[in-house]
């Protein structure tokens, strides 16, 4: 089972906040925050080209220091923690793929506690809504798309999904709003755990 990191496992949202404020006053950039939050989901090179920022000198950068400098204020969102003990102890193999920089990720995950097999970020290959970071995590669980699952909460993650040949299933306490074709939809983090105990009796995850 694959999860996107922002809006289902952990609320980073005043993590971004805090960040995007720090840098916009450090270098005099007025692009409100929630701009930048229209575009959760995306990496964060794509996301400053669309706001117009790609040119800004040291904006990403600065970004991303201060991101991790502020990772303490990300929490788990209710619910989570318990159901990936339930799932790593269902016997169901877990990983991380999300548009972050491994840099600022590596923090949050390691914070969860949990024994994920994999962490696949824009680091290592073309970000979402491309498939790639979900077909090389899946390669280096070795495990067939059919078999797999991505649990996210942006339509970038469903796209990535579909075009992984992955089942997607759409975290409703996430920062996303539904599409079409609509998924699997998970009300709270619990749902997880009887999904993978049907999965595994299934024989796929």
């Amino acid at each position: 089972m694959l999860f996107d990191l922002d809006g289902v496992l952990v609320n980073s949202l005043p993590v971004m906040r805090a960040a995007w404020e720090a840098v916009s006053t450090q270098l005099e950039v007025r692009v409100p925050f929630e701009a930048y939050v229209e575009h959760l989901g995306r990496p964060f090179d794509e996301i400053l080209t669309l706001l117009g920022l790609g040119d800004t000198e040291g904006f990403a950068q600065a970004y991303q220091t201060a991101a991790v400098r502020f990772s303490h204020l990300a929490r788990p969102f209710p619910g989570v923690e318990q159901a990936l003990r339930d799932i790593v102890a269902a016997g169901c193999r877990l990983g991380v793929v999300t548009s972050k920089s491994v840099t600022r990720a590596r923090p949050m995950v390691d914070a969860l506690g949990t024994p994920f097999a994999v962490l696949r970020t824009p680091d290592q290959g073309r970000g979402k809504p491309s498939p790639d970071s979900l077909l090389l995590a899946l390669v280096e669980c070795g495990t067939d798309p059919a078999d797999a699952l991505y649990v996210g909460d942006m339509a970038v993650d469903q796209e990535a999904a579909q075009r992984a040949g992955l089942r997607y299933a759409h975290a409703a306490w996430g920062y996303g709003a539904l599409t079409e074709p609509l998924p699997l939809i998970l009300q709270e983090p619990a749902q997880l755990v009887d999904l993978v105990r049907e999965r595994l009796a299934k024989g796929s995850v």
